[in-house]
């Protein structure tokens, strides 16, 4: 291993002033062309695409029609109009790219084996092996030739015919040492080669930092490619700096504008005036006292709530921070919110959507202090469901900062007296909540929404940020409570819009796909489940499955079978319904500091309660929508990634240790096993006893000749030996 020469401090010092430079790339000096001559081939060698339709024409016959032979301006308008994604290479000629059905796209995501492709016109994402992508990296513009259903998995296959411009993202990897005792990148999903440092003489990183890097120069195959070491993070060894990685090659935004800093640190300091609580519906000292739940450490409280029961059923007020007055559009702050789409949190870490002077700030729904609101107020009958409703500007006061965990000790009765004395001001409101949500929960079985059951990790960091504890994150009723007033709100506000037929932005879950069904079905049957469903299932199709199951040694796996059979829920302009809730009229409206479709349906909502016309409102729902479903799942991404390196800098302090697990997954290179706190590693096929073993393509691996059995949701008592933080992974081997 390369000596280090350099600390830490200084290293990152000297690295940090590149960071802004990753996305520079030094000008390529061509020759001088004739321009009029460049653009004349080009339209001639358009036209001659264009009359061929999807037959190749031969490089040799292409330059004799076009006279472009020994021409250096048609060479260089052959190159132009490749790069641009106008002319491609197919059997060894030349063709319009569109005449064969080749799509444009962008390369999203990289890993050693294979990539996805994003169509530039929307749908599905496509699947892209290894050898077809061409050596693109993540946000690359590419021209895709579309192959079909792929054969490993439910997407699309597509493949790689040119990158039309190259991505400025950094790539991440840690430093190696080779057999000559040169430095070299490893990059964490690029291939499994190390690469060539142009710069490892002088880079001042070492072997094993986990470091930030622009690729130089190109090849046609990833492991062709060579680097320039940019930005040194820290040891690839600790799951921070290999999470900080992940970040920056993400593309999420982590630095905002100076101009939204301003503006929020402004708006921050100014307060509530009393111009501003004018006109607006005073809910302060009122009956109905007004407070929050949240989990302790939040610090961006964005709802509040108040209750209280009639004769025929509920009043529930749901106080949404009224962040559209502070964020306005076309404003520096709506400009990085936008980027953003979405607040980021992963371990003890949050990448916010808004300034801290705004999201733990005035916007903040913090006790004994006046904020202003945007109040969904709702009638619901005996049952829980909605009767009547209306949204107001409102001026509220919290009486207290609820603790998910000290109101569920005391529906627990295992509060203390400390806890007893600090929600004396809402216990009565606590009971009346509670009483709501057993009705809730069985109007929701009535209706037939599927309750699936997943695992969440939750993280304990110490001082020194290593992770050092794991749990599974626990629903009790406080958070139950909350949920289902969020979902009211939801729903009042959808219904708020397709009465009105007003421009919005929908949480929508559409229809199960068919092939997804029909999968669905198939797995059932070969686990002997006599229950199937139609080719389009209702929502309460699904709940019977599961209740069926609900006792069952195979419900983890139905459970699993299930969520895998949904669609993936989005954002919409157009209310397109929501399956998994098993609601007609459903958005998000009770998150605006930390989600930007819930601050567009804010704008919509409270230009309606003004009498007031947003310009281009239908525009910016449909830019919101779109931004907001790309933007969501590139937060899901950096979350799952992640928490990944989490799970592996824990598993790294109990090597060699023993644990019950159970069988999470199975694939042709091995089973993944999940343990108690969440944790999830694979034992590989070279780890189980020797034998000739065959998938099923499901849930079961067969030794052929014993018959022995590995079959999803079975337990498993593995030992950890390996757990990598660089790359997440985690290895365990069957005891």
């Amino acid at each position: 291993m390369a000596k280090r020469t350099k600390t830490n401090k200084h290293r990152a010092s000297a690295h940090s002033s590149r960071r802004e430079k990753l996305k520079e790339k030094p000008d390529t000096k061509r020759t001088a062309f004739n321009e009029q001559e460049v653009q004349h081939f080009s339209n001639v060698i358009r036209t001659f695409l264009q009359k061929a339709g999807g037959k190749p024409i031969s490089a040799k016959d292409l330059a004799a029609r076009t006279r472009g032979k020994g021409s250096g301006s048609y060479t260089e308008a052959l190159h132009r109009l490749e790069k641009q994604g106008e002319l491609a290479k197919k059997h060894n000629g030349y063709v319009s790219p569109s005449a064969v059905g080749m799509i444009r796209g962008k390369i999203t995501t990289v890993n050693r084996t294979f990539g996805f492709a994003l169509p530039d016109a929307g749908g599905e994402e496509m699947y892209v092996s290894g050898k077809d992508l061409k050596g693109a990296l993540p946000g690359d513009a590419v021209l895709l030739q579309p192959m079909g259903k792929s054969p490993h998995g439910d997407s699309p296959e597509a493949a790689v015919v040119t990158v039309t411009q190259e991505s400025q993202l950094p790539v991440a990897g840690a430093l190696v040492v080779d057999d000559m005792g040169i430095v070299r990148f490893l990059p964490d999903t690029l291939c499994k080669q190390p690469l060539e440092v142009v710069n490892a003489a002088d880079c001042g990183a070492a072997a094993g930092d986990k470091v930030l890097a622009s690729v130089v120069r190109r090849g046609r195959r990833h492991a062709e490619h060579s680097v320039r070491v940019e930005v040194f993070l820290g040891s690839s060894d600790t799951a921070k700096a290999c999470s900080q990685a992940v970040v920056e090659v993400s593309g999420a935004p982590t630095v905002f504008s100076d101009a939204a800093l301003a503006d929020a640190a402004a708006l921050n300091a100014a307060g509530i005036s009393d111009a501003e609580i004018c006109n607006r519906l005073d809910l302060r000292g009122r009956e109905q006292v007004v407070f929050t739940i949240d989990g302790a450490d939040t610090k961006d409280i964005d709802d509040a709530i108040s209750i209280a029961k009639t004769e025929n059923g509920y009043l529930l007020g749901v106080h949404i921070a009224d962040v559209s007055h502070y964020v306005q559009m076309d404003s520096p702050l709506d400009h990085d919110a936008f980027a953003r789409g979405t607040s980021v949190y992963y371990a003890d870490q949050v990448i916010p959507m808004l300034p801290k002077a705004l999201s733990n700030g005035i916007c903040s729904l913090f006790p004994q202090v006046d904020r202003l609101a945007l109040s969904a107020l709702m009638e619901l009958d005996q049952n829980g469901e909605i009767r009547a409703f209306r949204f107001e500007k409102t001026v509220i006061c919290s009486v207290v900062q609820g603790v998910y965990r000290e109101i569920n000790a005391i529906f627990n009765q295992t509060a203390d007296s400390a806890i007893t004395e600090k929600y004396a001001a809402v216990m009565p409101s606590l009971q009346i909540l509670r009483e709501l949500l057993q009705i809730r929960l069985a109007a929701r079985k009535q209706r037939g929404a599927p309750s699936l059951e997943t695992e969440e990790s939750a993280f304990h960091i110490n001082g020194e940020g290593v992770c050092d504890g794991i749990v599974p994150r626990v629903r009790g009723e406080a958070e139950e409570i909350i949920e289902e007033c969020m979902l009211l709100a939801n729903e009042a506000a959808a219904k708020f819009a397709r009465s009105r037929n007003l421009p919005f932005v929908y949480r929508v879950h559409e229809q199960p796909p068919e092939e997804k069904v029909a999968r669905l079905n198939e797995s059932l049957q070969m686990l002997g489940i006599a229950k199937q469903v139609d080719e389009k299932p209702s929502p309460k199709d699904y709940s019977s499955i599961l209740a069926a199951v609900a006792n069952d040694p195979l419900k983890p796996v139905v459970h699993h079978l299930v969520l895998r059979a949904m669609a993936k829920a989005a954002y919409s302009h157009e209310p397109l319904g929501h399956f998994g809730l098993a609601l007609k009229d459903y958005a998000h409206f009770t998150s605006p500091i930390r989600r930007y479709p819930d601050l567009t349906v804010h704008r919509m909502i409270s230009s309606v309660i003004a009498g007031e016309r947003v310009p281009n409102a239908m525009k910016m729902v449909c830019d919101a929508a779109e931004q907001s479903s790309r933007t969501e799942l590139r937060a899901q991404n950096i979350e799952r990634d992640c928490e990944e390196r989490y799970h592996a800098e824990y598993m790294q302090h109990h090597l060699g240790e023993e644990f019950d697990g159970v069988i999470s997954g199975l694939t042709e290179f091995g089973i993944y096993v999940m343990l108690p706190n969440t944790v999830e590693g694979m034992v590989s096929m070279t780890e189980l006893p020797t034998g000739n073993y065959d998938y099923d393509g499901y849930f079961t691996l067969t030794e052929v000749r014993s018959g022995k059995r590995y079959r999803f949701g079975d337990a498993m008592r593995v030992k950890c030996i390996r757990a990598d933080v660089n790359s997440g992974h985690i290895d365990f081997a069957p005891v």
